[in-house]
């Protein structure tokens, strides 16, 4: 581990390095605000953090709900339109980041960049790094576009979480890398996320390829995973493990089964994929 490493790793990329002294992966888990209503959705991002008995994620990765969620496989779909149709608005990501910070963990954001530009940008950093936010995973922002987002992320001291995917050039990599404070995001399944019964032979060659090009950047690949014995393959080869739809999928099912405040199968899957990462 390099001292630039460490240095430009950003709160979010602490929690990586924590992990990686562990000799594992890091465990980043995601949910949206707001489904099944505001107050459970707070109640799982709490429960994600584990409790002193059980390990949950190392990071919590809080999506904000949108009306055109390009990337978004139908699992995450189907719970932000919920949530949508049920009152959830951008601010309410504040009191998730609390949420998450009161039960101990540290929370990013993943989210659309025009729910950020209408709110404001430099608000929305303020806001969210005054609710305890370590930064920002930006699906469908360019580096190139963020200049406003370069600014009041270091006036704020937010991370900056660009994605990368299979088709990225090197010399898209190199400027992706480059300007990302924290990790960066390797998508390595083309299209919509969405859990899979296996994993992309895709995932390890674009890792490899982020490596060898930008060999001080701490790498998380989200590309499916949707248990355990995936989570350890994907940590045998990249720095965090990005897991979403298998979580949403638990809150879906409760509600599905008439009680949408049950979380024990969301704890259960997060048991797995921790035993996983630790395996």
């Amino acid at each position: 581990m390099s001292d630039v490493r460490a240095r430009n790793a950003g709160r979010s990329g602490q929690v990586y390095l924590r992990a990686k002294a562990e000799g594992r992966a890091a465990l980043v888990g995601y949910l949206p605000v707001g489904y099944p209503d505001v107050p459970t959705s707070l109640d799982a991002l709490r429960a994600l953090c584990g409790d002193g008995d059980h390990p949950g994620v190392d990071l919590v990765e809080v999506g904000l709900p949108y009306s055109d969620p390009m990337m978004d496989g139908p699992v995450i779909q189907r719970a932000g339109t919920t949530a949508l149709a049920r009152g959830v608005r951008t601010r309410d990501v504040f009191a998730a980041v609390e949420a998450v910070a009161s039960a101990g963990g540290t929370a990013v954001a993943m989210t659309y960049w025009a729910l950020v530009d209408r709110y404001g940008v430099d608000a929305f950093a303020r806001d969210f790094a005054n609710a305890g936010g370590a930064g920002l995973i930006t699906p469908d922002l360019t580096p190139d576009e963020a200049e406003e987002w370069f600014v009041a992320s270091e006036e704020h001291d937010l991370d900056r979480i660009f994605l990368v995917a299979p088709s990225s050039t090197d010399e898209r990599i190199i400027a992706t890398t480059a300007a990302c404070r924290g990790w960066v995001y390797a998508t390595a399944v083309m299209g919509v996320t969405g859990a899979r019964q296996q994993t992309s032979s895709a995932a390890p060659a674009l890792v490899e390829r982020l490596r060898r090009l930008a060999p001080d950047t701490l790498v998380g690949v989200g590309l499916g995973v949707s248990d355990g014995e995936q989570a350890r393959e994907v940590g045998t080869f990249a720095d965090g493990v990005i897991v979403g739809s298998a979580l949403v999928k638990t809150l879906l099912a409760a509600e599905d089964a008439g009680n949408p405040a049950d979380l024990a199968g969301l704890r259960s899957v997060v048991a797995d994929l921790a035993a996983g990462v630790r395996s």
